[in-house]
């Protein structure tokens, strides 16, 4: 055994204590090489507390969410429905987010091992491929952000295509996976149930854009998404007027209040359109960032974009944008900042700074990290 599997035992046995009402709610982060660090914080107030999950703090400071014994149950079993059963689960997300910290509790109500991959030099191809040769069960499920399955697709060896065939699903959640990314999984025999959800819902909860067994959707006020049902999390930690204004009960049902817009079909199958906080009103005009970030991504030479507005002393806002391209040397740098082809593809809409650079910033679990690119794009358009 690897000492990034002996590592998580730790943690495996502090979760099996707390789902089994025997010890305290149990906090996961992440040491410098990956392993579990545990915390046990107190949850007054809130019975049956499991788990505490820190939000991304993507759009700002991290929330502490309390998951209870019941919502984790209620997450597992639904997904093993969805996945047609129980399996061996590789751990490849960091286990401070609610992604890495289900495929242990996941496990533990399986009663299956979980195996670690070896975080300490950052997620690769390489390390991915070995822990995944390391599991012995013929049921393997694994969690993986957008990010991570590209590198993966990107011109992989055979054997990394041998292990990623084997594994009769991979989640793939915390962000939207474009077309194409989706289209090479499919391509290379890789299967793959794209995922929403989040802290709150005790991770992903819509599976392939429907919900799992005993989870609800509802479009209102809007188009903002809500989410309900069994999943649900019990709120924040010391944080009483958040709880109240994200989560609210409507005939007997607990609903979390995304912070998303989306639209369903008369089939039931519920489509992502954006944040509800991504229009920028610039110039008394309404845009949407997330319809300028995918107009940009269609440009030759962009891998991704993220698009927000900044404050502008004579638009109100101004779109500004993040470019990741496909050549990141200093010429091609300079050279796409120089180049006006984009301006005319997207008329008024065109953003009125623009920072290129070979990679998008994200957090730890390949999240992009919306305020950390706002901030460098606020800088950049006031000249500092």
């Amino acid at each position: 055994m690897t000492s990034a599997a002996m590592n998580i035992e730790p943690a495996l046995k502090a979760l099996a204590a707390a789902l089994h009402g025997e010890g305290p709610a149990v906090e996961l982060s992440a040491g410098p090489d990956g392993s579990p660090v545990l915390a046990f914080p107190e949850t007054p107030g809130i019975e049956d507390a499991a788990v505490v999950v820190r939000t991304s703090g993507s759009t700002g400071a991290p929330k502490a969410t309390v998951l209870t014994v019941d919502a984790l149950a209620a997450s597992s079993v639904a997904t093993a429905f969805a996945l047609k059963g129980e399996g061996q689960w590789l751990l490849a997300l960091p286990v401070q987010y609610v992604a890495g910290v289900q495929v242990l509790v996941r496990s533990l109500f399986a009663g299956t091992r979980p195996w670690a991959m070896d975080l300490s030099g950052g997620f690769t191809p390489e390390a991915f491929t070995a822990a995944a040769l390391e599991l012995t069960d013929k049921i393997r499920f694994t969690s993986l952000v957008p990010t991570q399955l590209q590198r993966l697709l990107d011109s992989p060896s055979a054997e990394t295509l041998a292990v990623l065939r084997r594994f009769n699903a991979i989640l793939l959640g915390g962000g939207p996976a474009s077309a194409e990314l989706l289209a090479a999984a499919r391509d290379a025999g890789v299967r793959v149930v794209t995922t929403y959800g989040s802290a709150e819902t005790c991770g992903g909860c819509v599976y392939d854009g429907f919900p799992l067994e005993d989870v609800l959707v509802r479009v209102a006020d809007g188009n903002r998404i809500l989410l309900g049902g069994a999943t649900i999390a019990a709120g924040y930690l010391d944080a009483p007027e958040l709880t109240a204004e994200t989560f609210v009960e409507d005939d007997g049902v607990r609903w979390y209040r995304t912070s998303d817009l989306g639209e369903l079909d008369n089939d039931g199958r519920l489509t992502v359109l954006g944040r509800a906080d991504d229009v920028v009103i610039t110039g008394g005009v309404k845009v949407s960032a997330a319809h300028v970030q995918a107009e940009l991504e269609k440009l030759d030479g962009v891998l991704a974009a993220f698009v927000a507005g900044v404050p502008s002393a004579e638009w109100g806002q101004a779109l500004a944008a993040y470019v990741s391209v496909a050549d990141s040397s200093p010429a091609g740098l300079a050279g796409f900042r120089r180049r006006a082809a984009w301006g005319p593809v997207l008329g008024q809409l065109a953003p009125k700074t623009v920072l290129a650079a070979g990679e998008l910033l994200r957090l730890p679990n390949g999240k992009p990290d919306r305020l950390g690119m706002t901030v460098r794009l606020i800088d950049l358009h006031q000249g500092k």
